[in-house]
């Protein structure tokens, strides 16, 4: 069906009912089919305008189709964009000293996808805890969070929490072990002789923007220094600006072994994932020992290297703690009797709704007839978390929605 046809149809109604007929239902999406986005701005097919309170789960913290960006990656589309790793290209090198330069890292593997960085992380650690630590081979154990959220292959919907993420997809990969969030005497306790790593989110994103108890992560820190254990932080949504800080960690002064970081990195031009690492970690891994067809190619790099560079020389990291603080403050003064607790860090911000107010899925929908777009999590929570360029005036302009509906 062409879009002539579609429009024919009635424009949403009718790309929504194509997408029902031939989509697979794996997702409940807002009724709203976007066309075009400018900044913190997206348009709908009938000409709507919406401030975007999602940027795609943090994937677009410097704000849709920034023009630097874009430049970048029609430049070197018009160059090269891949080669596989089987050769060497001009973009890889710069890409890893920038963002070891930004990040303090040793190391940097690139990747695609979120997850991918994830089940990266997870096997160097593995490989890592028989090589150098000397577990016994198949023995290794990885420590994991209640609540978790880590992406949706196999192996990590193994040890996720959530019945929906997991349910059905069985049966799954041992070695992990399981427990509560923020509790670092819990996590001591989990800490064997096999333990090769602590995989943890600075704070929870799709739990509802859970954010652990001041002194966790460095008390985390701490316990695996200690025992000889690999820290690894997921920082695919926190990292990049999003909290106030480049890093999550920085908030607790850490660093972690093994950082993740995906999302912000191409600023939601193209799938670009990456793990930091120190040396001694990273060493572990040789030629044909792990990779990827797309993994670390020219336009990937490209596009990453303009996405840190906007974040840096635009000052998004400063601004996400100005605005976001600005913004949490807002809500606070709402005192609406429907909000349980508003929480954040920077501009990622959450509003949780008591069990009796009705669901955030209805206060989602109300926001967006108001020209606001956010999403539900966990069935009563709504989380904030617009682009980094957000101002001042945007923010009460947020604030004020949530305040008309609330």
């Amino acid at each position: 069906m062409n879009d002539l046809a579609l429009e024919r149809r009635s424009l949403t109604a009718g790309y929504i009912a194509v997408e029902a007929e031939y989509g697979a239902k794996n997702y409940k999406p807002l009724d709203v089919v976007l066309t075009r986005g400018s900044g913190v701005h997206v348009w709908d097919v009938e000409g709507r305008r919406y401030l975007d309170c999602l940027s795609a789960y943090s994937a677009v913290n410097q704000g849709h189709c920034h023009p630097k960006i874009l430049e970048a990656m029609v430049e070197q589309a018009g160059r090269l964009t891949l080669t596989s790793r089987a050769f060497r290209n001009d973009q890889l090198a710069p890409f890893y000293e920038e963002l070891c330069a930004l990040t303090n890292s040793h190391k940097v593997l690139p990747m695609n996808s979120g997850a991918e960085a994830v089940e990266t992380a997870l096997k160097v650690a593995r490989k890592w805890g028989y090589e150098v630590k000397g577990v016994p081979d198949g023995q290794a154990e990885i420590i994991v969070c209640d609540g978790n959220f880590h992406g949706r292959t196999v192996a990590i919907v193994g040890f996720s929490t959530d019945p929906q993420s997991r349910g059905g997809f069985g049966p799954f990969a041992p070695g992990f072990k399981v427990v509560p969030f923020g509790d670092a005497d819990a996590l001591e306790a989990a800490i064997g002789p096999n333990t090769v790593a602590f995989l943890v989110e600075p704070i929870q994103g799709e739990a509802g923007v859970i954010i652990p108890p001041a002194g966790y992560l460095k008390r985390a820190r701490e316990l695996c220094t200690q025992h000889g254990v690999i820290l690894i932080l997921d920082e695919i949504q926190t990292g990049l600006g999003r909290t106030g800080k480049l890093l999550a960690e920085e908030h607790e002064g850490i660093e972690a072994d093994l950082t993740l970081i995906g999302k912000a990195l191409s600023g939601g031009f193209y799938p670009v994932s990456a793990v930091l690492s120190n040396s001694e970690v990273m060493s572990v891994l040789h030629p044909g020992e792990h990779g990827s067809t797309f993994g670390g190619n020219p336009l990937a790099c490209a596009v990453a290297r303009a996405a840190l560079k906007v974040i840096v020389e635009e000052g998004l990291v400063e601004n996400a703690a100005q605005v976001g603080a600005r913004l949490k403050g807002s809500l606070e003064a709402l005192a609406a009797p429907s909000v349980k607790e508003i929480r954040g860090r920077g501009l990622m911000i959450a509003v949780e709704l008591h069990p009796d107010a009705g669901g955030a899925r209805r206060v989602c929908e109300a926001l967006q007839a108001r020209g606001l777009l956010a999403k539900e999590t966990h069935d009563h929570t709504i989380r904030i978390a617009p682009p980094l360029i957000l101002t001042p005036e945007q923010a009460d302009w947020i604030a004020e929605q949530f305040a008309g509906v609330l």
